[in-house]
């Protein structure tokens, strides 16, 4: 009897179920249910009670009530199980909603239940068989809720339920789709079954479809078929497992099938359907598939014939769809990709011949198709089946597939299209993984396509913005992907590919090749792709370094550059690029210590696990790329013993420098050289870092030192840091230590125009003492080789030789290395030798024919080569000005004498000049350069042996001679010159034998020479008397050490009287001439000749502003002889003055010096320019103003007494004339002269 609380919860049966009857028969057998009849106690009530509630409509209550009843399963599943079925028996007519909830309740039950006892099992399958096909206001769900009490039931005895199953599917009427949900279900859910079940349910499904095929030529079980296989889901995403199983058992039955024409004839109505939504297409490929095992042949026509049918040849042209239903056809080549894929899967053995011919057809539809995210993912989904199902076969390896190349072209393709700025599929990951495989078949990929595979790849996953920008691109998703982890994904895939690569081909030429295609990523300007490269590369390395790959016998190649480019990332500001890139150096070395020790096995080396290394300051390796996990506690490397860990990351990489072979350290040093180019401050500054260490550890021993000075200049020019630009220079210096010759010979080839960079080039080469002084050495020897090219003499074009360019190039350097400081020292030691080469230089690009200034219409590269001539000239007064040698510049300066080495005919005697010049200011290098003479006379090269022998004949003048030249050797010298193949040497020898030296005689015939040459000078003709003061001033050079000091006097005087003569050319050599004798009387004290010299100092000082050229530069220099003369101080800057030095400011110097050292003589200069103020030149006469006006303005008192009243008026008249004067500055000094000479009048004498 039932209590009173169950019998007013529930309503009173009307009718016994059917499903109860045989439960009701072993009551009596069943001790647990003969208490049934006994007052039940509490718990199995308040169990009815929650059935009951089980039809609220509160959802939370009902919730709290489904997991009470759950949990009271998992305690007493058996009295729960008992209480549901007494509950269906004593309620038959429960709504539906209700019952629905009842059988949730029950799946949960039996699910929780360890074992289901048989009579139950029976019991609550009969429940559930007849509740599958009822049709309720609930519809598909309350039948799915009944199936999924058998499921829960097959979990227990899952023959049974099969058992039932087949009964309902073989009875020849098409099965109720619940059946076919719980046959899906079973299908699908390998968790129904235990180990080893889910087979034996295979076997009995295809056993099953082979009782099928009957049904085939059932016109209608075929047409349900085909109904039940095109009705249209609820939601397109997701396909119920019926529909699902159907497509599964559809062509199971068809591969059961026998006879071709019935297969034919349904897999085309199959494919006739629509082929609109994603699952049916799937379903559709996968019957095909299936009914492919047994047909491929048949399969394969169908597929065919319907690839060249109407509809498809529209939609591969992308014709414009007319309506809606031509939609079943627009992704029908999808449908046909998938199922050329299942076909690959399922044919298992069979498909190797077939590969061909299906990677064709997958070639076609790609190329032809409408490009969509439909097609492409149809694409790789049958590309990704097809590879597996190649990969599992044993035999592909022996099989060349040519449609292989063609294949991997697509995927290029695919890849490329892909969106640069979003990550939203697995696209990319897919690719990679079906490339990696492809890679694995024959024929191996070519070089170019395999590089070309590389490019796209790490292009398409390198290449993505930072994880934060492509997570905004999903913001609006519904279901928005972890980036992350999808970006994880995919990194791993290319890991992959690099590391299959490798695998195919284990040497150290694939390895580099692989890593060739990450060096551009290395060095991205942008922080996450060098993290992201870096990683990649890590990977790598770690790779081999744990799977021993390579063969250790083989030599790496180029592992010096993949040194340079880890250890350069090693000073990346983003720590998650220090830390891979440190790991990456690790591996490395664990893979070199493994090649270079393989044949001394000594040495333990045990494989790193995970390398990294914290920061000196302790700091975690934070990353500002992709890396969003905390950052990991960095672990210690697994180096060798020698606690390489330990050390910084500049001494990790000297560490693994010691390992490197020359043509390996070569390899670091071009990848430091190339860093420097780099716009990235970091990378410049780490490059430049690693090429001064790898210098200081081993340039001694590095090979093409020339290309790696010409690749250091070429990249200097784009350094910014001073400190990166220090240590590039710092490293020239050292590597000139042991290289200096190549090295010179490489800068000579880029010193013409030497720019600044080359400059710091040759002084960071001569930046230690020893090694400038064999700099300039060697500059000199290429100084001396001097090719003439063929045709110079007759004007023909000249061909770039080098040998000829490093010669002109070296006469550049040493004359800008001439104000090196650096080189200041070696320069003033090779003087003598510097001024006889560049000399000699003057006379060879003499030689070559080329033309002071470029002609109009003149090509550059000629243009460029007329500029060596004053490049030339330039070298040589740089060399006398900064070598403390000003005097002997001031002589040639003054003289305007540099013209005479602009050609051929006037640089005998411009070279006479400056070796007089050097007598006459007695040159400390005189002896030095005499010592060099002689082996120069012996030259083969004419232009050396006439240098020397012009030097030589004007040395002969020269005291200094005789010390380290003897009289005899002298005359020997000149003797054998006489039989020197060029005339001009032999002239020049017969004119130094007749050097007074060698004759003592002739001085006392000179001297006597001299009185009647002095009478000439009042000859009518002007060019008379200029031919005989030049001759007296030939006289007086000849004298030498003999002048004639008796006649000096006599021959000044008459000099002087003609500085103010009205003929300019008489004028010009007249104080030539007075030049001249002042500096053959220098040494000797004559009183005469200093008052002479006294008097003379006014008119030449008026004479500066002669209106003749050639006046006023003998002016100059006979002015500049005689401040010599009289020894004024500030002679250096006297000569500054005269030179270059114009205006007003020159001028007042000018009096400065004058009245200062000269005071003396004052009131004979005063009277001198006031005589002067009667000139009829306008300039004598200005210039005689402006001396008497700074001498009214410093001594007013002395001239107030000196002067006159017509002297007054004069004065006055020549400042009102200058007020008028052009020059501004001549104005505003005659106005104020004016104003101070009216009150200096004004004063009582």
């Amino acid at each position: 009897m039932r209590t009173e609380l169950e019998a007013g919860a529930v309503d009173s049966p009307n009718r016994t179920p059917t499903w109860t009857g045989s439960i009701r028969k072993s009551h009596t057998a069943t001790p647990r249910l003969i208490g049934r009849h006994r007052p039940r106690p509490r718990t199995p009530a308040i169990c009815f009670k929650m059935l009951r509630d089980l039809n609220s409509s509160d959802p939370l209550h009902l919730k709290y009530i489904i997991k009470k009843i759950k949990n009271m399963a998992y305690g007493t599943p058996n009295l729960v199980l008992e209480t549901i079925h007494d509950y269906f028996v004593d309620n038959p007519k429960i709504s539906s909603r209700h019952r629905f909830r009842l059988f949730h309740v029950l799946e949960a039950v039996i699910e929780a239940s360890d074992s289901l006892e048989e009579a139950w099992e029976k019991s609550f399958m009969q429940l559930a068989l007849e509740n599958m096909t009822k049709s309720t206001e609930l519809e598909e769900a309350y039948q799915d809720a009944a199936s999924n009490v058998l499921l829960a039931i097959c979990r227990h005895s899952w023959r049974v339920v099969a058992q039932h199953l087949e009964t309902e599917v073989l009875t020849g009427v098409f099965p109720h789709r619940s059946l076919l949900y719980v046959m899906g279900i079973l299908t699908s859910n390998e968790a129904v079954f235990n180990q080893g079940e889910k087979a034996c349910w295979e076997e009995q499904l295809a056993q099953m479809a082979v009782k099928s095929v009957q049904f085939l030529n059932t016109d209608v079980w075929s047409k349900e078929l085909l109904l039940a296989l095109t009705k249209p889901d609820q939601t397109h995403q997701e396909q119920p497992p019926e529909k699902a199983f159907l497509f599964i058992y559809y062509g199971l039955i068809l591969q059961a099938e026998d006879n071709s024409t019935t297969v034919r004839t349904h897999v085309r109505t199959l494919l006739d359907t629509s082929h609109q939504w994603p699952k049916q297409r799937e379903g559709i490929a996968l019957t095909i598939g299936l009914a492919a095992v047994r047909h491929l042949d048949h399969v394969w026509a169908v597929l065919e014939q319907f690839g060249r049918s109407t509809p498809i040849k529209w939609s591969l042209h992308s014709f414009c769809l007319k309506n809606s239903e031509d939609l079943q056809w627009k992704w029908a080549s999808s449908t046909i990709l998938l199922a050329y894929g299942q076909m690959a899967v399922r044919a298992k053995a069979h498909i190797l011949p077939w590969v061909d011919n299906i990677l064709s057809r997958m070639v076609f539809y790609f190329h032809y198709s409408s490009w969509d995210e439909t097609l492409k993912q149809s694409f790789l989904t049958a590309v990704l089946m097809l590879v597996g199902a190649i990969s599992r076969k044993e035999g592909a390896h022996s099989y060349e597939f040519s449609q292989i190349s063609e294949l991997l072209e697509c995927l290029m393709v695919l890849m490329e299209k892909e969106p640069q700025d979003t990550l939203c599929t697995s696209t990319r990951q897919q690719t990679i993984h079906i490339v990696s495989s492809l890679c694995k078949l024959r024929p191996p990929l070519d070089l170019e396509r395999k590089s070309r595979i590389l490019s796209v790849c790490l292009h398409s996953v390198l290449a993505l913005p930072l994880l934060d920008v492509l997570e905004k691109h999903t913001c609006l998703f519904l279901e928005p992907p972890n980036i992350q982890t999808l970006y994880n994904k995919t990194s791993e895939a290319l890991d992959q590919m690099l590391q299959s690569f490798i695998m195919q081909n284990p040497t150290a030429d694939e390895l580099h090749f692989l890593l060739s295609h990450l060096y551009l990523w290395l060095k991205s300007e942008k922080a996450h792709e060098r993290q992201r490269a870096v990683h990649s590369c890590m990977a790598l390395l770690r790779f081999l370094s744990h799977n021993p790959y390579l063969d250790p016998k083989e030599d790496f190649r180029r592992i010096g550059q993949l040194v340079g480019m880890l250890g350069i990332l090693c000073q990346d500001p983003d720590r998650a690029t220090q830390h891979s890139s440190l790991e990456g150096v690790g591996h490395l070395y664990q893979l070199l210590i493994r090649q270079r020790v393989r044949e001394t096995p000594k040495v333990e080396v045990q494989a790193p696990e995970q390398l990294s290394q914290a920061r000196v300051d302790g700091a975690p390796v934070w990353s500002s790329g992709d890396q969003k996990s905390a950052p990991t506690t960095p672990q210690k490397m697994a180096f060798p013993k020698d606690g390489i860990l330990q050390l910084g990351s500049s001494q990790v990489i000297k560490e693994v420098m010691k390992h490197l072979t020359m043509v390996e350290l070569n390899d670091l040093i071009w990848t430091a050289i190339d860093g420097l180019g780099s716009t990235s401050p970091f990378r410049v500054q780490a490059a430049a870092d690693m090429l001064l260490t790898t210098v200081k550890e081993h340039g001694a021993g590095l090979e093409t030192v020339a290309s790696l000075g010409r690749a250091i200049h070429l990249q200097l020019c784009s350094v910014r840091i001073p400190q990166a630009k220090e240590n590039a220079l710092h490293a020239i210096t050292l590597l000139a230590r042991n290289h200096t010759p190549e090295l010179v010979a490489t800068f000579l080839d880029f010193s013409i125009p030497l720019d600044s960079h080359a400059f710091r080039l040759w002084r960071a080469l001569g930046a230690e003492q020893p090694v400038s002084r064999l700099v300039l050495a060697m500059l000199l020897a290429w100084l001396q080789e001097r090719p003439l090219p063929a045709g110079t003499r007759d004007g023909s074009r000249q061909p770039k030789d080098k040998p000829r360019l490093r010669s002109l190039a070296a006469m550049n350097t040493l004359h800008e290395l001439q104000f090196a400081r650096e080189f200041k020292k070696a320069v003033q030691e090779a003087y003598p030798e510097l001024l006889l080469a560049l000399l000699t230089q003057m006379h060879y690009i003499l030689e070559l024919n080329l033309p002071d200034e470029p002609q109009p219409g003149q090509k550059a590269p000629e243009a460029a080569m007329s500029s060596l001539q004053s490049m030339s000239l330039e070298a040589l007064k740089s060399l006398l000005s900064t070598t403390g040698h000003w005097q002997d510049f001031a002589h040639l300066e003054l003289q305007g004498a540099w013209k005479l080495f602009t050609t051929t005919h006037t640089y005998p005697q411009g070279v006479g000049l400056l070796a007089r010049a050097m007598v006459q200011n007695h040159c400390k290098q005189i002896q030095a350069v005499t010592s060099l003479l002689l082996p120069r006379l012996q030259s083969k090269e004419e232009r050396e042996r006439k240098a020397a022998i012009l030097i030589l004949t004007e040395f002969l003048y020269s005291p200094a001679l005789l010390e380290v030249l003897p009289r005899q050797a002298a005359l020997t010298a000149l003797a054998r010159s006489l039989r020197d193949p060029s005339p001009e040497v032999r002239v020049l020898s017969l004119q130094g034998l007749g050097n007074i030296l060698f004759h003592p005689e002739k001085g006392s015939l000179l001297r006597r020479q001299l009185p009647p040459f002095l009478d000439g000078f009042f000859h009518n003709s002007e060019q008379v008397v200029m031919q005989v003061m030049g001759t007296v001033s030939d006289v007086l050079h000849r004298l030498g050490a003999h002048s004639a000091a008796a006649q000096s006097l006599r021959v000044a005087i008459n000099a002087r009287s003609f500085f103010d003569d009205e003929r300019a050319g008489i004028r010009a050599a007249a104080m030539a001439l007075f030049g001249d004798l002042v500096a053959a009387m220098v040494d000797r004290e004559l009183r005469g000749l200093r008052t002479q010299v006294h008097q003379s100092m006014v008119p030449l000082l008026l004479h500066l502003k002669d209106c003749c050229p050639a006046v006023v530069t003998q002016a100059k220099f006979a002015l500049y002889r005689c401040a010599m003369l009289l020894r004024w101080p500030l002679r250096h800057t006297l000569f500054c003055t005269l030179a270059w030095e114009r205006g007003l400011s020159a001028r007042h110097f000018l009096w400065t010096c004058l009245m200062t050292h000269s005071q003396e003589e004052f009131g004979i200069h005063l009277a001198q320019a006031l005589s002067s103020l009667h000139s009829r030149h306008h300039h004598i006469k200005t210039w005689a103003a402006l001396f008497i006006g700074y001498t009214i303005c410093y001594h007013p008192q002395a001239v107030s007494q000196m002067v006159n009243s017509v002297d007054t008026n004069l004065l006055f008249s020549t400042f009102e004339d200058l007020k008028k004067d052009p020059e501004p500055g001549l104005r505003e000094f005659a106005s104020r002269q004016f104003s101070f000479l009216q009150k200096v009048a004004a004063r009582p004498q």
